[in-house]
């Protein structure tokens, strides 16, 4: 297993002393190492990331969708959806964030890095993953769909420049988790 400090190479990708052009393909490949993890892998690197600080997160992210817990038994099925999820054809891009003091806001990036949809407000608050912390993305805004504002994902930091997300869809009697999914600054 990984660990948080390791998940982007041996040394870290913003290891000191590391040259520019080595750190420059870190994130994508600590996307790409993230996505080979399975469901239970995750959620344990979910839990031991850091909270970031709200300002912590900025800017036109890249996106990787990496794994759907349900889909652990059907490994065919989610192994399919992975390579579909690190095509260049897949459909989501990233997310966009501006942070304010003590609330922010975003959007996700589809198709293309200018169709921008399905803006959230972003909050520092209580992780439904466990008794810590999570940078926190709310959907639930009268100009999103019904089905989008049920949708509530929240980061935690796994090392500099990359988010670990958990995706959970929200229904009055229980919150789900849907998915994991990785953001990493652009390299």
């Amino acid at each position: 297993m990984e660990t948080v400090a390791t998940i982007a190479g041996a040394a870290g990708p913003f290891a000191g002393g590391a040259e520019p052009e080595a750190r420059r393909g870190a994130p994508r490949r600590a996307l790409d190492r993230l996505l080979a993890l399975p469901a239970r892998e995750l959620e344990e690197l979910y839990r031991e990331a850091r909270t970031p600080a709200l300002t912590d997160v900025r800017g036109d992210l890249r996106g990787r969708m990496l794994a759907w817990p349900a889909l652990e038994a059907r490994p065919r099925l989610a192994s399919a959806l992975r390579a579909f999820a690190s095509a260049e054809s897949f459909p989501w891009r990233g997310k966009s964030f501006t942070p304010g003091a003590d609330r922010g806001e975003g959007i996700n990036r589809v198709l293309s890095e200018r169709l921008r949809l399905f803006r959230f407000e972003t909050f520092i608050g209580r992780s439904r993953g466990g008794d810590f912390d999570a940078l926190q993305l709310d959907y639930d805004l009268p100009e999103n769909p019904p089905v989008i504002r049920s949708i509530k994902d929240e980061i935690r930091e796994i090392e500099p420049g990359v988010w670990l997300g958990q995706a959970y869809f929200v229904t009055p009697r229980r919150d789900r988790l849907w998915l994991y999914f990785a953001l990493a600054v652009p390299q």
